[in-house]
């Protein structure tokens, strides 16, 4: 027997319980037939609401809670199988429960097969398609087998059933739809049962027994009322457990942002720290691990593994992938709305993706405001240190003129010995070597404006290379001068250009600690003169050429570099016109060319 119910304004028999406990028990058999026999009605009436209230009350899994019910109804109904299927947004969930089979009524054997014998394999498309029908509402309730109140009815579901569809075929009749079950199959009655969930939602109750008419037209009404009752109870419980699910998901984001709130931890305490928030705000999370990556840096929960079933939300910034946060199923678990896993929690990892990257640039600022503020009291005390040098190289040069004074006016007597004569001549090169050094060091810390003037470049890269010459030999490092002559003059301030060859030879020799090949070329290039410096030290990866000139960004350790020199060799390239290029690989060695116009744009210009 097919059962199928609709909610119309048709008054049915049983609007309440009240209504049960008013009927009598010799009405009820014939009301009901052989379906309630022997039962008293009311009181199995109420014991089964307060069942499914209670099963929907508790704890359970969407699945496992239309398995218990439909217990409960196999119970209640005294049929051999009971079936609840529903549709929620597009996904099909079913619980089903087997009774006790009347397998002498159903005429099926209960002997095991003989030797070579095939088991009985019973054919449910039939009833799986009506299943189907039902649900996507696409059956019309009128015709011999559907009753005034739009329910479908059969005794004899091992029999041809016809019904027709809401849709029409192309003469504009409504389309047939014939259902041929397999004559032998055990299930002779068959009642459905639609119920609503609200939101476009439905619900489907089925019932099958092996005896023929074993539901009556009063039992439909009954039904009618108990679905009603489950229905709510399954909205109930589906309202409880989002919520329980929501309460899961904001202890997981609260926990997350108090981490921030803690200052006595670094960022891979914060992520480490993170990733075990995950799992239990989870559906299932005794079998729940996660991971987070986040700049080549992996953090898991604990117990980690790739797992059967996986959710994952990546972390981007800028529309560059810095990272994802995962979370896995290590054992399989029921479809629902992605995977296994629920719509929420998608909408969770989402957020939690954010969040991280919020932390991340968060710290990051803080560490890029700490070194600034660390590069300018750096840069305070490089100016003092100019200001000392500028006074230190006058008192110097004082001294270092008496002593070459003397020294040389020592050598012009004719009566000194060869071995006197000899040290006067180291007193006269050692004093010319540190007043060198001296007026060197004041060109490099004068506090003088910026100006261009006409200068030869060569010059000044002699100047230069002579005041790390001595640097070179002691690091091992031979250099290589590569000067070309009779180069064209170039508007150009000395003191920035200067400067510009300075950084850019000691980040070489700081790049060969065990020695190698410094080479200094100038050449001519178009309207102006190339300055080339290269080296053979260790090289740079890609990731960190496309960040040389970034402005703190450095690869040495603490109190070995600024992050500022390669930024502001850059910054005064530019403003001279001309354009800087960087050639390096890893293990080779690295090597800047710059371009420098024979007439520079005045100051100040863009």
């Amino acid at each position: 027997m097919f059962l199928f119910c609709r909610t119309d304004s048709r008054t049915l028999t049983f609007h309440s319980q009240s209504d049960l406990i008013a009927s009598p028990a010799r009405a009820d058999r014939v009301r009901y037939g052989m379906l309630f026999e022997g039962m008293n009605l009311t009181t199995e009436y109420y014991s089964l609401a307060r069942e499914i209230s209670g099963l929907a009350q508790r704890d359970l899994q969407k699945n496992a809670l239309l398995d218990e019910i439909s217990k409960a109804l196999v119970r209640f109904s005294r049929c051999e199988s009971v079936d609840i299927h529903l549709m929620e947004s597009g996904q099909r969930h079913r619980g089903s429960a087997k009774g006790e089979s009347t397998l002498e009524m159903a005429g099926v054997p209960d002997s095991p097969p003989k030797a070579n014998e095939e088991p009985a394999v019973y054919d449910e498309q039939p009833l799986e398609n009506l299943c189907r029908f039902l649900l996507n509402e696409e059956i019309l309730p009128s015709g011999p087998h559907f009753t005034a109140a739009g329910s479908f009815l059969t005794g004899a579901a091992d029999e041809p059933v016809n019904l027709v569809l809401i849709d029409k075929d192309e003469q504009g009749e409504n389309r047939k739809l014939s259902l041929i079950p397999v004559p032998d199959g055990p299930f002779k009655s068959v009642a459905a049962t639609i119920f609503h969930l609200g939101e476009g939602d439905l619900g489907l109750l089925v019932l099958k027994s092996f005896r023929r008419d074993f539901f009556s037209n009063g039992a439909v009404e009954l039904y009618e009322s108990i679905c009603q009752f489950l229905g709510v109870s399954i909205i109930h419980q589906r309202k409880q457990a989002a919520l329980r699910e929501r309460v899961k998901e904001l202890t997981c984001l609260y926990g997350i942002a108090r981490l921030v709130d803690q200052s006595d931890i670094s960022l891979s305490g914060i992520f480490q720290s993170a990733v075990e928030l995950l799992p239990p705000a989870w559906l299932y999370p005794e079998i729940t691990s996660a991971r987070i990556v986040m700049d080549g840096k992996a953090f898991f929960s604990d117990d980690f593994s790739q797992g059967c079933s996986q959710l994952r939300s990546d972390i981007v910034t800028e529309g560059r992938e810095r990272g994802f946060v995962e979370v896995t199923y290590r054992e399989e678990r029921p479809v629902l709305d992605e995977g296994p896993f629920l719509r929420e929690e998608r909408h969770l990892l989402d957020a939690v993706a954010k969040e991280l990257l919020l932390i991340a640039e968060k710290y990051r600022a803080a560490h890029e405001r700490e070194q600034l503020q660390e590069q300018l009291r750096h840069a305070d005390r490089l100016a003092t240190i100019g200001q000392l040098s500028a006074g230190v190289a006058h008192e110097l040069n004082e001294p270092l003129g008496g002593i070459l004074g003397f020294a040389q006016l020592s050598q012009k007597n004719p009566g000194i010995p060869d071995q006197v004569r000899e040290d006067l001549d180291k007193i006269v090169s050692a004093s010319l070597h540190a007043r060198e050094i001296v007026r060197k060091l004041m060109l490099f810390a004068r506090q003088a404006p910026p100006e261009k003037t006409g200068m030869h470049l060569n010059l000044l890269v002699a100047d230069g290379l002579y005041f790390i010459e001595s640097r070179c030999q002691k690091s091992g490092i031979e250099m290589v001068r590569k000067l070309e002559d009779d180069l064209p003059e170039i508007t150009a301030d000395p003191g920035q250009i200067y400067q510009v060859l300075i950084n850019l030879a000691v980040n070489a020799i700081q790049a060969m600690p065990q020695g190698g090949r410094l080479t200094i070329r100038t050449a001519r290039q178009g309207a102006g003169i190339r300055l080339v410096v290269e080296d053979t030290g260790a090289g740079m990866s890609d990731e960190v050429l496309e960040k040389i000139f970034t402005p703190f960004f450095t690869t040495k350790d603490v109190g070995e570099g600024t992050g500022l020199g390669l930024s502001v060799v850059e910054g005064i390239v530019n403003s001279h016109g001309g354009s800087i290029t960087v050639e390096s690989s890893l293990g080779v060695g690295t090597k800047f060319g710059i371009y420098l116009p024979s007439k520079a744009p005045p100051l100040g210009s863009e």
